[in-house]
């Protein structure tokens, strides 16, 4: 595939704007946004930086090939006839899933059958529970292949092997931190931290560290895959930085998760967490204003929800009382629970999904 070809960067529903606006400023030249993600022209280079550098990205897919279907006569020649063998080895198996929309070629299983042959008649193996993923997507009568290039889904950056009860996962925190303005250049502060995902996001992009520096990819079994060139994408040094991040939770468990997801992401030098109630949140000391990330409990994923109003009252009067020229951003699925907190939220009608749950970032100016 020696021409550019149409690469696909998934996240949740509600956050293309947010994902297009990273792949613009990471450079990837006219990126577009599209339902459920972001789309653009490139090569396999551009498919490696995708997975290697986009910090709010869910997966990317390369879409290597189509062809216009009307028949499953039809998709069975054709599928025997494409040119598996410059994208798929014959000894590493793939798996075949398709969606059918709108298309004379509507039985899914019945095409799954066909184009696995096409695969076999080329001498790549199929198995049900291989790791490398065909999509396949046969809508309004054309017939999309692609490659799920990712693997594991990019927010599993490799650091974060002790979790809490309801974690954030790491690509939907830098894209919330993306949101609140945050671009590495002020500290931030979490008093309700889990497993330390908003500090420990903070910090690497403050470090310019790439979220996938440590992680294998599903691209890396692919016919397309030159490990130099691919390597020579992970050489940046960090960058310096004198700030600081904090993370504060009243589990002891959880701090003690976090620290050790914080060592094993290479940041604990720019990262402290201490195990903390939110009436004792203090600013840091000698730390300027900067930005205040939460995630709080909101009932729809853990525990009752009558007793959180009282949590959000408290965390709302210690953030008014004690954090002037800080700006907080507050992510909860309950707009009750939000106005709980008294704080001078900006008017937000923006929702994301998140695990099944729809949820929204409340944000405030300077307190």
């Amino acid at each position: 595939m020696s021409k550019p070809f149409d690469i696909f960067v998934s996240v949740p529903p509600g956050f293309e704007p947010l994902m297009q606006a990273e792949m613009l400023e990471r450079g990837f030249t006219g990126a577009t946004a599209i339902a459920g993600g972001v789309t653009f022209k490139g090569h396999w280079k551009g498919v490696w930086r995708a997975n290697l550098e986009l910090r709010g990205a869910s997966r990317v897919l390369a879409r290597i090939g189509g062809f216009r279907v009307f028949s499953l006569g039809q998709l069975d020649h054709l599928s025997c006839e494409f040119p598996w063998a410059e994208t798929l080895f014959s000894d590493i198996p793939v798996r075949v899933e398709v969606t059918c929309l709108k298309s004379k070629v509507y039985h899914e299983k019945a095409a799954i059958e066909r184009i696995e042959k096409g695969l076999r008649t080329s001498g790549i193996p199929v198995e049900s529970d291989a790791d490398i993923v065909l999509k396949v997507r046969i809508e309004n009568d054309y017939c999309q292949f692609s490659i799920d290039t990712s693997g594991d889904a990019l927010h599993k950056r490799g650091f974060k092997e002790a979790t809490g009860k309801a974690p954030m996962r790491e690509n939907l925190a830098a894209l919330f931190l993306r949101a609140c303005g945050y671009d590495g250049n002020e500290s931030v502060v979490d008093p309700m931290c889990g497993s330390g995902t908003f500090p420990i996001e903070a910090a690497e992009i403050a470090m310019g560290l790439a979220p996938g520096r440590e992680r294998n990819f599903a691209f890396q079994h692919l016919a397309s895959f030159k490990p130099d060139m691919c390597e020579a994408l992970k050489q940046a040094e960090p960058r310096q930085t004198d700030l600081r991040f904090y993370g504060y939770d009243r589990d002891s468990g959880a701090i003690e998760n976090a620290k050790g997801n914080a060592e094993r992401a290479e940041v604990s030098d720019h990262v402290t967490f201490a195990h903390q109630s939110i009436s004792d949140l203090q600013p840091p000391e000698g730390t300027k204003p900067g930005l205040v990330m939460i995630n709080p409990p909101y009932g729809a994923r853990v525990g009752n929800k009558r007793p959180l109003f009282a949590l959000y009252g408290t965390m709302g009067e210690v953030l008014k009382s004690r954090f002037k020229g800080w700006r907080v951003g507050v992510v909860t699925s309950d707009t009750g629970l939000a106005k709980a907190s008294g704080l001078p939220f900006k008017p937000s009608k923006e929702t994301y999904s998140h695990g099944g749950i729809r949820i929204r970032l409340f944000q405030t100016d300077v307190l």
